[in-house]
């Protein structure tokens, strides 16, 4: 009954999302450009810096295990005029540290970006610890941000002497707004004379269609394919307008993405998504479960009285055969992916058997249609 049930909620799933699928269908799921694709140099920008963070309870580095800890605030004091050659450093309040952020396109001195801190020794909690200056840097080596503040974590982590609990990952945490912009990129999106627009999923039709939708709009052939990722926009000679407001007006334009037939599957959690052009040939399939079961159950023989025979432990094994009643099932040609999945739902079958189901048609050169498996 509980088999019956977990079937009846997985394939309800499916026929809602098949029921959604149709929905967006007959209403032409048109996308906005600004949606499906992204504009030459208006992209983030990833930076890292190494530093510390100090002020914990107790649940820092242990600077013995920690050499780069222990390095880092040595030099630390140094260049703060305090002396540490002939100090044996053994404090458990400081930890070392990745920070990392993203610079937004265009950012400009003084504006504040929010940083995120990971713990990098054997620190056990970050809570209520301070970083101190850290310079960011970018893929060229140049420093663009200074971080600094107060840590927040979203976990705890307490212990006594024979329990602890923790909650979440308190050995990593944020600092909203925790760094200063300190170096602008060197980018004039106003002086290029042509733009590329790249697609976050690459197609030939898409990146037809983004062309022709642009230069209907223009009313000049400004824009074209060169490759299924990218369209290039060249400016008119007479156009003497922002190109900020040409690529707002380029962005809002609706365009219906090119979908390749797709089926995606992860076996490791049993979540398969198809995609609305799987099709099938004309195909019979059968599915059926052969389960065998082995039971240990070893006895143990006595010898008879006052014989000089020992005691023995004789093995028994049970094996057990059961068989599922196999059902058939026809796919026409050409199915629809409603059409499909009501076949397969036809057979009662989870959806580890559709896994199985599914590669097995595509073997057989029934299925057009790619199968990825994640």
């Amino acid at each position: 009954m509980a088999k019956a049930a977990f079937r009846k909620g997985i394939w309800g799933v499916f026929a809602a999302i098949i029921t959604v699928a149709a929905i967006a269908t007959s209403a032409h799921a048109a996308s906005r450009i600004k949606d499906i694709a992204d504009f030459e140099g208006i992209r983030d920008n990833q930076l890292i810096g190494y530093g510390l963070v100090v002020g914990l309870q107790g649940t820092g580095d242990s600077l013995r295990n920690s050499p780069f800890t222990r390095q880092s605030l040595r030099a630390m004091l140094e260049r703060l005029g305090v002396n540490t050659n002939e100090l044996d450093l053994n404090t458990q309040n400081v930890a070392a540290v990745m920070v990392t952020a993203n610079l937004p396109p265009f950012s400009t001195q003084g504006t504040r970006i929010d940083v995120s801190v990971s713990a990098l020794g054997d620190s056990g909690s970050l809570q209520g610890g301070t970083l101190l200056v850290t310079p960011l840097m970018g893929a060229d080596g140049e420093a663009y941000a200074i971080a600094q503040g107060p840590v927040a974590i979203a976990g705890f982590s307490v212990q006594g002497e024979a329990a602890s609990i923790t909650r979440g990952v308190p050995t990593s945490g944020r600092i909203a707004g925790g760094a200063l912009v300190e170096r602008e990129l060197d980018f004039k999106l106003a002086s290029m004379s042509s733009v590329r627009v790249a697609l976050r999923n690459p197609d030939l039709t898409t990146a037809r269609r983004v062309a022709i939708a642009i230069n209907e709009m223009i009313g000049l052939p400004t824009a074209e394919p060169l490759d299924p990722g990218t369209v290039q926009l060249r400016l008119p000679r007479q156009f003497d307008g922002n190109i900020v407001d040409l690529l707002t007006d380029i962005e809002q334009l609706l365009v219906e993405p090119d979908l390749p037939a797709k089926i995606v599957i992860d076996e490791s959690s049993g979540i398969i998504v198809m995609g609305q052009q799987v099709k099938v040939s004309t195909v019979a399939v059968a599915q059926g479960n052969l389960t065998v079961t082995i039971a240990e159950s070893p006895q143990v023989s006595q010898p008879a009285p006052f014989s000089e025979g020992t005691t023995e432990i004789v093995p028994r094994t049970n094996v057990a055969l059961t068989e599922d009643e196999t059902q058939m099932a026809l796919l026409s040609e050409s199915v629809t992916l409603q059409e499909l999945v009501d076949g397969l739902n036809a057979l009662g079958i989870g959806p580890r058997d559709l896994i199985s189901i599914l590669q097995a048609i595509k073997a057989a050169g029934a299925l057009q249609a790619e199968i990825e498996v994640l």
